[in-house]
């Protein structure tokens, strides 16, 4: 008992030994290069991250990687590329007035991008809004990798079904930018079609003097796409993450409500989205969640019953020429 005892403490020190080293070397690189925003690389620091507390247990931690990690990014990679080809396909044009249309009908003929900038954004300023708005936009990219890694290390079950829904939300998304492109706004403004319409984000990274990271952000990776603009998946995630921990209640689920909402308005205000596609976001999510949580249902029912059905099997007729008459 007290081996195991020894052992279970070791463990831990192990694991926290390693997390310190890890946030202390991420430290460090985040100084020396400025913040990870490709998939590629946050997934490569995630991975190691969940190395450096799997130091007691490396054979977990390699098949965790082999059936739980590498299905998951290797579809999010798919889904990174196939968006960017999809992004310059010829035969969608990308659509610019639904949007638009929508938006004012919404608003009395107010496009309420265009009303807060011209409210509340001034060029070459840099309110404590614009970098607020600015540190929002960023959890994007660490959010999900976040919350899954830390679903993995202490409860997988939730960790497959969290991977589930983001799979499935992402696989709608895809399907939708494909057939319908749709122009954001601050391409829209550039186009001529609204009025004039600011990326904020781009000009807080300019304010702050990260050049690399604004030349990303201006000019995309290799598989971006700037026309997978509806439904909002900037969007949808904070609200699939809020339906996701719903149950917790208290300040779990007023902390992700209140995520949800401010990346909502965030994306409104920084000219990245439409109004409407911030609705489509929040339909998206709460539809993913509703079929993946539907289906694990049934499957759970299914499994069930069949472990019924072979603890309790049904007895077997016997055959009519065994049966002695009297």
């Amino acid at each position: 008992m007290g081996r195991r005892a020894g052992r279970r403490i070791d463990a831990r020190a192990v694991s926290l030994a390693g997390l310190l080293v890890f946030v202390a070397a991420s430290v460090v690189a985040v100084a020396a290069t400025g913040l990870p925003l490709s998939r590629e690389v946050i997934s490569l620091w995630i991975l190691s991250g969940l190395l450096a507390v799997s130091l007691a247990d490396l054979r977990g931690w390699a098949r965790g990687m082999i059936f739980d990690w590498l299905p998951f990014l290797g579809a999010l990679f798919a889904y990174d590329l196939l968006r960017g080809l999809v992004g310059r396909n010829p035969l969608f044009e990308p659509h610019v007035t639904p949007q638009i249309d929508a938006d004012r009908w919404f608003f009395n003929d107010i496009l309420p991008t265009v009303a807060l900038q011209d409210r509340f954004h001034e060029a070459g300023q840099l309110p404590w809004y614009d970098v607020a708005a600015w540190a929002v936009y960023l959890t994007h990219f660490f959010a999900v990798a976040v919350i899954a890694a830390a679903l993995w290390r202490v409860a997988r079950p939730r960790f497959l079904e969290f991977r589930a829904l983001i799979l499935t939300l992402t696989a709608a998304a895809f399907v939708t930018y494909a057939l319908f492109p749709a122009s954001p706004p601050w391409m829209a403004s550039e186009d001529g079609e609204i009025g004039p319409v600011t990326r904020v984000v781009g000009g807080v990274w300019d304010q702050l003097g990260i050049e690399k990271a604004t030349a990303l952000f201006e000019r995309g990776s290799t598989f971006s796409n700037p026309v997978a603009a509806i439904p909002s998946l900037h969007t949808a995630y904070p609200v699939l993450i809020l339906l996701f921990f719903w149950s917790r209640g208290g300040w779990v689920r007023g902390l992700c409500l209140l995520y949800a909402v401010a990346m909502s308005l965030t994306l409104i205000y920084t000219g990245e989205h439409y109004v409407v596609d911030i609705l489509l976001g929040w339909i998206y999510a709460i539809a993913a969640f509703a079929v993946v949580t539907l289906a694990r249902r049934r499957l759970a029912d299914r499994a069930r019953q069949k472990r019924e059905r072979e603890s309790n099997p049904s007895p077997q007729p016997v055959p009519a020429d065994l049966i002695r008459l009297p």
